[in-house]
């Protein structure tokens, strides 16, 4: 069945570009006659086998190119260029792109970028295809949430859906089984006090407890780890996704942010880890330099191919237990609303929910879309697959925190450094959190 669109006149297309060049971080609303003249009237879930062209723009995620090489063998008649830019520019550049004369059909989905642009109208409303493919089936609601947001993005984790996920993170613990081993630790600790007993015996031994890269994301996933599984879930949740009188000055954030500096003090982070990046900190405990390291499955293949089964994965325990909540994402795909192949373009969104694309989505380091499709394998993937199937089980995906705002990253890291640094309170952190919070929700 093809498609009906009402195509916007091209002066109309280039002062809508002109508006969105000269956004900043901050949310703007173009005029919503741009969201009412490019919705699809119909959508179909069967190519025509006519050749097609589509364009996808994407950052540094390593599944994309295996995702789409797997989706044109099974669709030989679609042609996918890839356009390929550093995580450090994506967020500037995909808007400019999607804003152009000439956007992208496909972009990868950054929440940063989608505040402008789904107001104004660039990113299509995917609803109908998710009504014509079953996508409320096939994919994990916890996956899913992040990417629905109502048509001003001012709140995210309800309202339509204009991303599909391709493959999915989680949050966790690595360790160099030898290393803890020597240190007298048997086993992975099951309880948050097990875990910082670990890190003082570690360091008793002389041995670095946590690899970090505070310069860039790294810090903050210690905090963030420790929030998910001392606070609140849902008031985490209505947080990030921008509720109504929703605060991240919690007791719970405090006391996480108060911890991140105790260990500091301590002495269990790396030396000069607010200098260090993140890939430094992988290379560091990959080469035994730190007994644990926490990150994200993302580094999983690549520990595997140097440590071998010397490196082990857990979840962030509680302070009774294992808990069945992680910060985690996706790398997820959103179609222009400009498409001239919006129908192919979900055909790909699709495929990321297929068999063949869990497996290519494994193969990477991630972890499927179909959560079945995890598990059954050895090693630090096993111990993921085991926390990972444990944490859908329970609906326990979370968000992680700079989804809360454009601007979020940019506190919370050097927030951390500071308190790594020793010389911010817990207090000013989530007070600076809360500032731009406010700025974009309040």
């Amino acid at each position: 069945m093809p498609i009906t669109r009402r195509r916007r006149h091209p002066a109309a297309s280039a002062a809508a570009g002109a508006a969105v060049l000269v956004l900043t971080g901050s949310c703007a609303v173009l005029s919503t006659s741009v969201r009412e003249d490019d919705v699809p009237d119909t959508v179909s879930t069967a190519l025509t086998g006519e050749p097609v062209t589509l364009r996808l723009a994407y950052t540094d995620d390593p599944p994309t190119q295996a995702l789409v090489d797997g989706f044109t063998r099974r669709h030989p008649g679609v042609t996918v260029e890839l356009e390929r830019t550093q995580f450090s520019d994506y967020v500037k550049t995909v808007k400019l792109a999607m804003s152009s004369d000439d956007p992208p059909d496909i972009a990868q989905y950054n929440t940063g970028a989608m505040n402008s642009l789904v107001p104004a109208g660039l990113i299509l409303n995917l609803d109908k295809h998710s009504a014509a493919y079953g996508w409320e089936e096939a994919f994990p609601s916890s996956a899913m949430d992040p990417l629905r947001t109502d048509p001003d993005a001012e709140r995210f984790g309800s309202g339509s859906l204009y991303a599909v996920p391709g493959s999915l993170s989680v949050l966790g613990v690595f360790y160099n089984r030898d290393l803890l081993a020597e240190a007298g630790v048997e086993e992975p600790p099951r309880t948050l006090g097990a875990f910082e007993d670990a890190l003082e015996e570690v360091h008793a031994e002389g041995t670095t407890p946590i690899g970090n890269g505070a310069l860039e994301v790294g810090g903050f996933q210690i905090w963030n780890a420790l929030l998910n599984v001392t606070g609140d879930e849902q008031d985490y949740r209505d947080w990030v996704y921008g509720a109504p009188g929703a605060t991240i000055e919690t007791p719970a954030a405090e006391e996480a942010a108060a911890t991140l500096t105790r260990w500091a003090e301590r002495g269990y982070l790396s030396e000069g880890a607010n200098a260090t990046s993140d890939i430094d900190a992988q290379a560091d405990f990959a080469a035994g330099g730190s007994a644990f390291l926490i990150t994200g499955n993302w580094a999983a293949a690549a520990l595997a191919e140097e440590m071998g089964e010397d490196v082990g994965f857990f979840l962030m325990p509680g302070p009774e237990g294992p808990v069945p909540v992680a910060s985690g994402s996706s790398v997820s795909y959103a179609v222009s609303s400009q498409s001239d192949h919006p129908d192919a373009a979900a055909a790909f969104l699709d495929y990321l929910g297929s068999p063949e694309a869990a497996r290519i989505q494994a193969e990477s380091g991630f972890m499927p879309v179909d959560p079945e499709a995890a598990g059954g394998g050895g090693g630090v993937m096993g111990d993921i697959d085991a926390g990972f199937a444990r944490v859908i089980e329970e609906e326990g995906l979370v968000p992680f925190p700079d989804y809360a705002a454009p601007g979020m990253l940019d506190r919370l890291t050097p927030g951390v450094q500071g308190l790594v640094a020793g010389v911010r309170t817990e207090e000013e952190f989530l007070g600076s959190l809360q500032e731009e919070w406010e700025g974009e929700h309040g």
